[in-house]
């Protein structure tokens, strides 16, 4: 795929693969995901947007995770490994039926590592000559972030999962001697998590393959920073923000705003711009690189943190005290177009948004989003469909919001009263009016979430932003709700309007 695709005209629904139905307990990469692609084709979709596909960490969140280049465990499918003869049929467990539309993480934890370590045992002990040469291939293709990932989720359980940032010094600023000691002790512990991250590829790459194979792709999402618990910042802290002894100087987030009069504190570490470009942008062409090989399209969450970020001192409790600084995103995708030629990305332009910000998204041609839940609030016409240019996506709404229905539920009437003149509809079917402005607009992309696709209410919300716990990232969708009538309204509106 190339950057062509973004040119033509797309329909998509946003789920990501923790949402499929199954019966472990959580969405995986086996039969139910390619059932999923049978349904976008059937529905007359093209792309099948997802969230990260990261290994999440504090709270599930898929912004949050150990690494930015490895897979979630968790989204393996254990039916593939009893195929492969790694595992028997009753080393699958049952799934709970209590809350078969939500995922509960702790619990699948718990139940999940064990097997797949199970599974591991076996591999070692069984797999043909040719299967390990594979793993090994796997392992020594990936070495520059494998086995240092790998060997940072040893220490974390020998450390009862604290981050790195608290463990002792020698760990912490990863002392050559006690590193390499530590390497060799538990090279069958390591070797695991790299028998883990196999898999997962393994598994994605067949996914992408067929979802390929029936003209559809895949679009990814990238946070644009890492989290400040990952293998990154323990392995390349040179990259980021640090001082002398590895804590970092700063943090990010957003400043206060109409949303929340603290602004939202990330504490994600923010990146060593000079630093980055000192070294020709290496750790960022890697990255996307990498992307390239998992997904056709490559959403970049927060880009307009490549133009100038609200940096926050570290310690401090919220985001107020922060700061804008410059970035070098010029200089960033500069690099990457002479390195990497056109890049298929689309910029999440949302929140604070500068002209500073619209020019860099411009320049390079990247696809902004528009949100068709912000509207209808006064004096933001951007986001109405009579607007808009051809080179955008449009959404009824993404993760981070409300479904429609919800969205609806709680819209205030003067607000409610424009949507109901801009549709000239009562908001009867409100989620179905949305996606059908979406379909009939000038954007070469539409992409609805799954939940408005079934017009479920806020109980189904994917995410609340800065909020941990509660229902965050747990929802799933059931097979029963993968409707003939479903698939037949989707392809009408997409056929109608040329999708």
């Amino acid at each position: 795929m190339n950057k062509n695709i973004l040119q033509k005209r797309h329909s998509g629904i946003l789920l990501h693969p923790t949402s499929l139905p199954g019966n472990e307990g959580i969405g995986t990469l086996g039969k139910n995901a390619f059932s999923w692609i049978d349904f976008l084709e059937e529905s007359g979709q093209t792309c099948w947007q997802i969230l990260p596909l990261g290994h999440t960490g504090f709270g599930d969140s898929p912004y949050q995770c150990f690494s930015s280049a490895a897979g979630n465990p968790l989204l393996i499918d254990l039916e593939i490994l009893v195929k492969e003869k790694w595992l028997d049929k009753n080393d699958v467990p049952k799934a709970s039926k209590t809350q078969p539309n939500r995922v509960n993480y702790s619990q699948i934890i718990t139940e999940k590592y064990p097997i797949l370590q199970r599974a591991f045992g076996k591999f070692i002990e069984t797999a043909p000559l040719l299967v390990k040469k594979e793993f090994y291939s796997f392992c020594h293709e990936n070495k520059e972030w494998l086995s240092d990932y790998a060997l940072f989720l040893v220490i974390k359980e020998d450390h009862e999962q604290k981050p790195w940032y608290q463990w002792e010094q020698s760990f912490k600023i990863r002392d050559e001697k006690t590193i390499q000691s530590y390497r060799t002790i538990h090279q069958a512990r390591i070797d695991f998590h790299c028998f883990c991250q196999w898999q997962f590829f393994r598994q994605w790459k067949a996914v992408k393959q067929y979802a390929n194979s029936k003209n559809i792709s895949i679009i990814g999402d990238i946070p644009i920073y890492v989290s400040l618990d990952s293998s990154d910042a323990w392995v390349s802290p040179e990259i980021f923000q640090f001082d002398k002894k590895n804590n970092p100087k700063a943090v990010a987030g957003v400043p206060p705003d109409y949303f929340s009069a603290t602004g939202q504190l990330w504490g994600n570490p923010v990146y060593h711009w000079k630093y980055l470009k000192e070294t020709g942008f290496q750790w960022w062409i890697e990255r996307i690189k990498q992307s390239l090989q998992l997904f056709d399209i490559i959403r970049i969450d927060h880009f307009r943190g490549f133009s100038a970020f609200w940096s926050v001192p570290f310690k401090n409790t919220t985001a107020q005290n922060g700061s804008w600084k410059k970035a070098l995103g010029n200089d960033l995708f500069e690099t990457l177009h002479k390195k990497l030629g056109e890049l298929p990305i689309i910029a999440e332009d949302l929140g604070v948004i500068t002209p500073d910000v619209i020019q860099l998204r411009d320049k390079f041609g990247f696809p902004g989003m528009k949100i068709l839940q912000y509207a209808f609030f006064e004096g933001d016409t951007g986001n109405l469909p009579h607007n808009f240019t051809q080179n955008c996506v449009v959404y009824t709404g993404t993760h981070d919001n409300e479904t429609t229905v919800g969205w609806y539920q709680n819209l205030d009437a003067e607000s409610k009263n424009r949507l109901h003149s801009y549709l000239a509809s009562d908001g009867t079917d409100i989620h179905w009016k949305l996606i059908r402005l979406a379909m009939a607009s000038t954007a070469n992309f539409a992409i609805f979430p799954m939940q408005d696709c079934l017009g479920l209410d806020n109980e189904s919300r994917m995410n609340i932003p800065s909020t941990i716990g509660g229902y965050n990232w747990q929802w799933r969708l059931q097979s029963s709700q993968m409707s003939q009538e479903l698939k037949r309204v989707l392809k009408y509106l997409t056929t109608l309007f040329e999708r």
